[in-house]
């Protein structure tokens, strides 16, 4: 019965191991390369399967890029998670200038890969463009609870500013000069939420209502 049923799983980890390699391969070559640029063939042959075995696991190229945009998605929420200050939104705002800055300073940074992927796919239908959008969304949504914290009188408009610093900042890095993203983030972030406050600074627990 044990070695019976060890087949099953052992399957079932192998196939695991398998899709994850496939995702990494696609990470790393949707993201340096393009989306487009990037035929299933040549992915195939990085990990070393058959189409058969490409196949089993995504049933079409679309399929295997939205998964990576999900993988992108989730890292990117962790990672941001991480770095918010709970009640102290220049804090949150500078820990994710200082995250973007060094992004940018890595060797083959090409900027946000939610940015790339749309510019790739116009079709506001198409599962790419709602995976991207499903994320951005998430993201507009952590700056207005940024903006919330920083007591803005306008959080959806505050918000909406934060998210077009952070766009620019993350083509800056990798069309300008990345060593200064951070700096010049970082003072954007606190410039726009400041004067959404009404210049009273944007930190501190807000008054009970």
């Amino acid at each position: 019965m044990h070695a019976e049923a060890a087949g099953p799983v052992k399957r079932a980890r192998s196939g695991s191991a398998t899709r994850a390699r496939i995702l990494a391969a696609a990470n790393e070559l949707f993201y340096a390369h393009g989306i487009r640029a990037t035929s299933a063939d040549r992915i195939i042959e990085q990990v070393g399967i058959t189409k058969v075995t490409f196949y089993r696991h995504f049933r079409a190229k679309g399929d295997l890029v939205v998964a990576y945009l999900e993988e992108q998605a989730a890292a990117e929420r962790a990672w941001l998670r991480e770095v918010r200050r709970g009640g102290d939104p220049l804090g949150s705002l500078r820990a994710l200038a200082a995250g973007i800055g060094d992004a940018s300073c890595r060797p083959g940074f090409r900027g946000c890969a939610f940015i790339n992927a749309a510019a790739e796919f116009s079709d506001p239908d198409d599962p790419v463009r709602a995976a991207v959008d499903a994320h951005r969304g998430w993201m507009l949504g952590e700056f207005a609870a940024i903006a919330a914290e920083a007591r803005a009188a306008d959080v959806d408009a505050t918000a909406r500013q934060l998210m077009l610093l952070r766009d620019g900042a993350m083509v800056n890095g990798y069309l300008g000069d990345p060593e200064a993203v951070a700096d010049s983030l970082g003072s954007a972030f606190a410039s726009v939420v400041t004067a959404a406050a009404g210049g009273d600074g944007a930190g501190g627990t807000p008054p009970d209502r």
